[in-house]
C-alpha cells in the first residue's frame, strides 16, 4: 500500500507549469506571470498635474498675487509648453507640466480666472505634481515572474504600454464521471438503482476554485471501447483529466482496464480514508509524444472524490498554473470531541474549525468520522487530518486541519 506522502510526491514530480503563452491583458487576469516585466521608460514620462488648476513657477507666487494666464493645457498634449517668466498656464489633471513650471495651484485656491488669475497663497515647489518616473523608472523591475495577475498588476502593465503578457495559461481540466448507474441531476429518468451524478458537478466548482478551467463531459457508461474513445477525444483539449468512478476490482467496472495499459498510469491502494483507491499517470495525445496529459482516476463516492481532489489534484493544478503556494492553508486545532481512526491509514475527517490566531483554534468533527457523508462535508469548513500512527483522537488533542474556506 502506498503512503499519502509518496503518492503526493509522485503526483507533484510528474506535473509542471503549463508552457508559457503570450496573451492579451484581458485574458491574463488570474494567471501567473511567466517572465519578469521591466519598465521600458519612466512612468509618467514627464511631470504631470495631479489636480485641475494653474501650473506656475513656485518662486514667482505669493499670497494674493495675480498672474496672466497664457494658455490652456489638457491631457494628451503633444509636447509640454514652455512657461514664460511671470505667467501661468491653466492645466487639467493628468496634463503634462510646462517647462519652467514646478507646481500646480488647485482651482479652489484661486478666483478661477481665465485671462488673469488671483492666487490665495504662495505655491510650494512640487505641490500637486506627479514627478517623471514616480510610478516606475525605465529599467525598473515592476512585476516578478510568479506573480498572480489581478487588477493592481494589470494596471501597471497597461500603464506601461504592455498589451500582452507572458503567462502560464489556466490549466484546462476535463472531468469525466463513469458508471451505468449514474443519472444527470434534474433528470426525470431515474429508475431503481439509479444514482444522481454528483462528482463532476462538485469537482467543476473545485477546479474553478483552484484557478483552473473545468470542462464537464457527458456521463460515460461502463463500456471499455466507448470510454477509451471518449478519452482519446478529450486528450486533445485537456491539460489534465480527472475520471471518477469505475475503480472497483469487480469485473464490470471498466476504468482500471482502460487506463492500466495507457502511458505511465498505475493503480494503487493509498493508505488514506476516505478514497484509498487511486489511479494516476500520464497518457499521450494526438498532438505528439511531447504532449503527455496527466490523468487522475478517483473513487466515485462524492466524499472520497472531493477529499482526493483536495489532497492530490488541487496541488497538482496549482503547480501546473505556476503558483508557488500549491497547498491549502492549515492550522493546528484542539479537538472538542474524540473519535477513533483506522490503523495505518491517514484519516481525513470533515470538520468545523473555529477560533483565531490569538485565542487558538478548536476543531469539531461533522457527522460520523468513520464514515463521512456528503451532508457532513457540505457543512464542514476543514478536513481534520489524523496520522497513520494514531488509533484515536482524544478531546483536547492537537489536530492538524486543512482549511477549505475562510
Amino acid at each position: 500500500m502506498r503512503s499519502v506522502q509518496d503518492h503526493l510526491a509522485a503526483v507533484l514530480a510528474a506535473v509542471g507549469p503549463v508552457a508559457p503563452l503570450d496573451v492579451a491583458l484581458h485574458d491574463a487576469a488570474g494567471c501567473i506571470l511567466a517572465d519578469d516585466v521591466v519598465a521600458s521608460a519612466d512612468l509618467p514620462r514627464v511631470p504631470v498635474a495631479e489636480r485641475d488648476g494653474y501650473a506656475v513657477a513656485a518662486h514667482e507666487t505669493a499670497p494674493d498675487s495675480v498672474l496672466p494666464v497664457a494658455h490652456d493645457v489638457r491631457p494628451g498634449a503633444a509636447a509640454p509648453l514652455r512657461l514664460a517668466p511671470g505667467q501661468c498656464v491653466r492645466i487639467a489633471s493628468g496634463a503634462p507640466l510646462p517647462h519652467g513650471a514646478d507646481a500646480v495651484v488647485p482651482l479652489e485656491e484661486t478666483d478661477r480666472g481665465t485671462a488673469r488669475v488671483a492666487l490665495q497663497r504662495a505655491a510650494v515647489a512640487g505641490q500637486h505634481v506627479r514627478a517623471a518616473g514616480s510610478d516606475a523608472t525605465g529599467g525598473e523591475l515592476v512585476l516578478e515572474a510568479g506573480t498572480r495577475l489581478a487588477a493592481r498588476q494589470l494596471a501597471i502593465a497597461a500603464a506601461l504600454g504592455f498589451g500582452r503578457l507572458p503567462v502560464h495559461p489556466t490549466p484546462r481540466v476535463v472531468l469525466m464521471a463513469v458508471g451505468d448507474e449514474l443519472v444527470e441531476p434534474g433528470s426525470t429518468r431515474f429508475g431503481e438503482g439509479g444514482v444522481f451524478e454528483a462528482d463532476s458537478h462538485a469537482l467543476e466548482a473545485a477546479v474553478r476554485d483552484a484557478g483552473a478551467s473545468p470542462v464537464r463531459v457527458a456521463i460515460q457508461r461502463d463500456d471499455r471501447a466507448a470510454l477509451r474513445e471518449a478519452l482519446d477525444d478529450q486528450l486533445v483539449r485537456a491539460d489534465l483529466v480527472v475520471v471518477t468512478g469505475g475503480l472497483s476490482e469487480l469485473a464490470h467496472d471498466t476504468v482500471k482496464d482502460v487506463l492500466a495499459p495507457l502511458g505511465t498510469v498505475r493503480l494503487d491502494q493509498v493508505a488514506m480514508t476516505p478514497g484509498h483507491r487511486h489511479g494516476f499517470g500520464a497518457v499521450g495525445s494526438e498532438l505528439g509524444p511531447e504532449r503527455e496529459v496527466p490523468i487522475f482516476a478517483l473513487q466515485g463516492h462524492p466524499v472520497a472524490a472531493q477529499v482526493s481532489f483536495e489532497v492530490f489534484v488541487r496541488p497538482a493544478l496549482r503547480k501546473m498554473a505556476g503558483h508557488a503556494d500549491v497547498f491549502r492553508p492549515s492550522v493546528a486545532a484542539q479537538a472538542t470531541d474524540g473519535w477513533s481512526s483506522p490503523p495505518g491509514m491517514r484519516q481525513f475527517v470533515p470538520a468545523t474549525v473555529l477560533g483565531s490566531p490569538d485565542e487558538g483554534y478548536r476543531v469539531t468533527p461533522v457527522g460520523d468520522p468513520s464514515s463521512p457523508s456528503v451532508s457532513a462535508l457540505a457543512r464542514a469548513n476543514a478536513l481534520a487530518v489524523v496520522g497513520e500512527q494514531d488509533l484515536s483522537v482524544r478531546p483536547g488533542q492537537t489536530v492538524h486541519c486543512l482549511v477549505l474556506e475562510g
